[in-house]
């Protein structure tokens, strides 16, 4: 939500999110599915080897967000069943 605008790899999200990546890549897939994400295949940059997917909030992922925040009073977001 910070930076909705731009595209996130999945390694720099599981950096600040501090998620494990049986955690997060399925989330990322499930939201992307859901229209809340877009996501595209980046070519390697150098020291890259492989290609990186790239991640990054629709306007309907940004109207989610801001929904959750609204809903939130700081003991924790209760996500089961938000996305469908």
């Amino acid at each position: 939500m910070a930076r909705p605008d731009q595209w996130r790899h999945g390694y720099d999200l599981l950096q600040e999110t501090q998620l494990k990546s049986g955690t997060l890549y399925p989330l990322l897939m499930r939201l992307a599915d859901d229209g809340l994400l877009e996501s595209e295949w980046r070519a390697p940059v150098p020291p890259a080897r492989a290609p990186r997917h790239a991640y990054r909030l629709t306007p309907a992922g940004c109207a989610f967000g801001q929904a959750l925040r609204l809903r939130t009073d700081g003991r924790g977001l209760g996500l089961v069943g938000v996305t469908g």
